[in-house]
């Protein structure tokens, strides 16, 4: 496929935002590549949809209603839909470590950043980021898979830098109880990748949302929170599409600014949407229905 076909709108496509920018269309090689009996990612994912009896997906109308209805209208299939379906930590409160030093932070002033497992970033990417952190003046924690060869994670950080951020600023190379962190009242901003799980978790968050994605269907996740949703900024990338500090610690402080427009009313657009879809008895319709949806498809 060319460059024009991966960034081109199919005919009744629900949007003209969510989609690749040419210079993100390299990001579908893997898509596309061959392995295992000789199809491609692609093939296999159309093949399994033009074979099924129903698809699936783990989301909501309230999120993503009309591109379920364009998947069902073009494959001819019912789409059966579980909601959010969030996996929760076993743990009620915060490990000791986190707590109390979230205890040492105003309410709502703490940048929390992850990634996931699956993204690794290069160093200098790394140090752009955690350079970007520092710039924006906010207390942050970020918890990353350290860069290839850098273990312990410390061994990434520019130099100087844990003297200068010693105290309000955390960088941890390890697991962190994201939902329990999230829901802190110390928290203000979630810098992520906006994988499906973690747009989920931020949404159903109270934090200011500023995405970094890194893999295509992050790219399409972000176009759809922050052009169709509009309740996160996107954090412009640099040459090469690489980390840049200065443009992420603008998106920073655009976002934790109590005093900019933009930033109020991202901040008011998602506090309705959570309203929504946090509702319990939302929740229960969507997993009951999912249910008599799968007996139906047997009867």
């Amino acid at each position: 496929m060319t460059v024009e076909e991966l960034v081109e709108v199919p005919p009744g496509f629900p949007s003209s935002r969510v989609k690749l920018k040419a210079e993100e269309a390299a990001m579908t090689k893997s898509v596309l590549n061959t392995f295992g009996i000789g199809l491609p990612c692609q093939d296999r994912v159309l093949t399994s949809m033009k074979g099924s009896d129903a698809i699936a997906f783990r989301t909501s109308r309230e999120i993503e209603g009309p591109f379920c209805d364009y998947v069902g209208q073009h494959f001819g299939k019912p789409v059966m839909l579980t909601g959010p379906c969030l996996y929760k930590t076993k743990a009620t409160e915060l490990d000791e470590q986190w707590a109390n030093w979230l205890a040492n932070s105003e309410p709502g002033s703490v940048v929390f950043c992850a990634f996931g497992s699956q993204i690794i970033l290069h160093k200098d990417d790394f140090q752009e980021l955690v350079l970007g952190f520092e710039s924006s003046g906010q207390p942050f924690l970020v918890a990353l898979t350290p860069p290839d060869g850098c273990k312990p994670i410390e061994e990434a950080l520019p130099e100087g830098f844990q003297e200068r951020v010693q105290g309000r600023r955390l960088v941890h190379g390890g697991w962190v109880p994201k939902d329990l962190l999230l829901s802190h009242p110390s928290l203000g901003c979630s810098v992520n990748h906006c994988g499906y799980g973690t747009m989920w978790e931020s949404l159903l968050s109270d934090c200011q949302i500023v995405l970094i994605p890194h893999l295509e269907e992050q790219v399409l996740n972000t176009r759809l929170v922050v052009e169709e949703l509009k309740v996160a900024v996107e954090k412009e990338r640099g040459e090469n599409r690489r980390i840049c500090r200065e443009k992420l610690s603008k998106a920073i402080k655009l976002v934790m600014d109590k005093e900019n427009e933009m930033a109020n009313l991202l901040k008011t657009n998602h506090a309705k949407l959570k309203k929504v879809v946090s509702n319990p008895d939302l929740k229960e319709e969507y997993i009951n229905n999912f249910i008599q949806g799968l007996q139906n498809l047997i009867k």
